[in-house]
């Protein structure tokens, strides 16, 4: 299984169970990521994105992004793209 480090989550709002990610690379409806932090490990597939509270399938570098999370996430945990 190969990994792309895509971005860095710089949030994490646990009532709704959503982070921001603060992209390097792109990300689409359908990817599969893995987070990976000091307390964080997980792999799940991404639902919906959001860009400036609007829905979007797919986001570029730079952006800050919003995604459901399955499970909590810490700020500065890594997130990689899982290239299947």
């Amino acid at each position: 299984m190969d990994e792309q480090l895509i971005g860095t989550v710089t949030h994490y709002f646990g009532k709704i169970g959503v982070c921001a990610i603060k992209l390097t690379n792109e990300l689409a409806v359908g990817d599969k990521i893995h987070i990976k932090g000091n307390t964080t490990e997980f792999i799940q597939e991404v639902n919906s994105i959001q860009v400036e509270h609007e829905v979007t399938e797919k986001a570029g570098k730079d952006e800050e992004i919003g995604i459901k999370v399955n499970e909590k996430v810490h700020e500065g945990d890594e997130v990689y793209k899982v290239i299947e």
